[in-house]
């Protein structure tokens, strides 16, 4: 699943982070910021109408992610399962 797929404060874990492009520069800058396989994550708010952004925290940082960014980590059940 992805993580803009992801439901509001459903916890999750990170299974990892897809390039959408070769050298995608965003897909780098997610894994730089700590979207790396086994941490935890979760969606605290959703913008109005399924825009963008959605805030995300990863451990105890949050960050507001447009879905297009969101769509590049995959996440799994916080219990690992559905990746």
């Amino acid at each position: 699943m992805r993580l803009s797929e992801l439901q509001k404060n459903v916890p999750a874990t990170v299974a990892g982070v897809v390039d959408a492009v070769a050298d995608d520069a965003i897909a780098r800058r997610l894994r730089e910021l700590g979207f790396v396989a086994g941490e935890p994550v979760r969606i605290v708010a959703l913008a109005p109408f399924g825009g963008d952004p959605l805030l995300v925290q990863i451990g105890s940082t949050r960050f507001a992610l447009r879905r297009s960014e969101a769509a590049r980590v995959t996440v799994a059940d916080a219990d690992g399962a559905g990746a």
